[in-house]
């Protein structure tokens, strides 16, 4: 099993993430499982490294180690356009102009 936690990079970690975190955290420990720390970093205007680093830190803080990560959504663009338009040439996805 494989639990994970995606914050947002727009400020610091906030008692919401922290719980979710806790919760994830706990739920991979109890069933032997693997906590993945995923940041989700694709709201370029808001998104600071500050912000990621004051997570870091919250997460270290609170004892929350992960077991894989961290993961940022931006250095996956690529292979997300790739997949993307594999759907796309397989007629399982369609571009959408509403």
């Amino acid at each position: 099993m494989r639990t994970r936690f995606a914050p947002s990079p727009t400020g610091y970690l906030h008692i919401g993430g922290a719980r979710t975190a806790l919760y994830s955290w706990l739920h991979a420990r109890k069933h032997g499982g693997r906590f993945v720390l995923r940041i989700e970093d694709t709201d370029r205007e808001r998104s600071t490294t500050e912000s990621v680093n004051a997570i870091l830190e919250g997460m270290t803080w609170l004892g929350l180690e992960y077991d894989e990560g961290p993961f940022y959504q931006t250095d996956r663009f690529a292979r997300y356009n790739e997949v993307i338009q594999q759907l796309m040439d397989k007629g399982l996805a369609y571009h959408c102009y509403c």
